[in-house]
């Protein structure tokens, strides 16, 4: 089937209190992994890359990989720019046939943020693409970029509510206390400000830095309102796995299918765990549904 829009999914995900689980893909096996584990567990899914990645292979590439996937596919597929760093990248995005992006201003200033993501969601909304924006910033290793100590500021929740106003963005990414890459010591969430988010702003919530937080905590955060929760580190990790322990266990094997489909398998081991964490496995099919009356 044909690359979804994330609103309906996302929009579903809300009002059935479950999450839509977002892994970041960085070559085609992972998007084959993905994918793959989607259509077992029949769950919508939603598959980012981010600027770094698109810098490596192009936003083209991505696209014509993730959209030739997705043509034999039953199960919706969102294609989403993770942390747009700029107008420009996410309107390439849209151009490429990208169906969801997030503009990330977060390290400016309020009223840039604002305005940055303004500019986005008035470009974007007209080609049927839906915006996520970032308020507050979530620490750790983002991209390429190191995000720590003074830097980190958590989500107000009433700052949250003009946010999303005047800016019209479709979902928010919060800070409540999450980390991009693997965390030093055990997490903690602040679930009073996330259940303060919720009750002050209408739109899908997204958690970033999933990977490592305690699976608990994630389906607490869901019970509590988040609707996306991102995973990037892990897959990395599981797909390297993968891949290391084929070649550690014959130095002669020369052939990249072999080690690749290794690490493939590991990445799909991995996304169908997450996937029913987020309580997403059986849930195609009224996204699927309402995606069709919405046609």
């Amino acid at each position: 089937m044909k690359l979804a829009s994330s609103k309906t999914i996302l929009k579903k995900a809300q009002e059935g209190n479950f999450a839509v689980g977002a892994f970041n893909a960085e070559n085609m096996e992972m998007v084959q992994a993905i994918i793959e584990a989607a259509e077992e567990l029949q769950s919508p899914v939603i598959i980012q890359t981010t600027p770094s990645s698109v810098s490596y292979a192009g936003l083209k590439m991505y696209y014509n990989m993730v959209s030739a996937e997705a043509e034999n596919a039953t199960v919706p597929i969102v294609l989403h720019l993770d942390h747009g760093n700029s107008f420009q990248l996410c309107k390439e995005a849209v151009e490429a046939g990208y169906t969801s992006v997030m503009i990330d201003g977060s390290k400016l200033a309020y009223e840039e943020n604002i305005e940055l993501s303004k500019s986005v969601v008035q470009f974007s909304t007209k080609a049927g693409v839906e915006v996520e924006a970032e308020l507050g910033t979530v620490g750790g290793k983002e991209d390429n970029h190191e995000v720590a100590g003074k830097d980190i500021l958590y989500t107000n929740p009433q700052q949250a509510v003009e946010f999303v106003e005047k800016s019209g963005i479709q979902s928010l990414a919060i800070a409540i206390g999450s980390a991009h890459g693997f965390y030093k010591g055990i997490p903690k969430l602040d679930f009073e400000r996330l259940k303060e988010i919720q009750m002050a702003v209408t739109i899908p919530l997204v958690l970033h830095g999933a990977s490592g937080i305690p699976d608990e905590m994630v389906r607490h955060s869901i019970e509590l309102g988040i609707c996306k929760v991102n995973y990037a580190t892990e897959l990395r990790a599981a797909f390297t796995k993968g891949v290391r322990k084929v070649i550690e266990n014959d130095n002669t094997l020369i052939d990249p299918k072999k080690y690749n489909a290794a690490g493939r398998e590991e990445v799909k081991k991995l996304v169908k765990e997450k996937m029913q964490i987020c309580n997403s496995q059986g849930k195609a099919y009224v996204c699927k549904q309402t995606l069709i009356m919405n046609k």
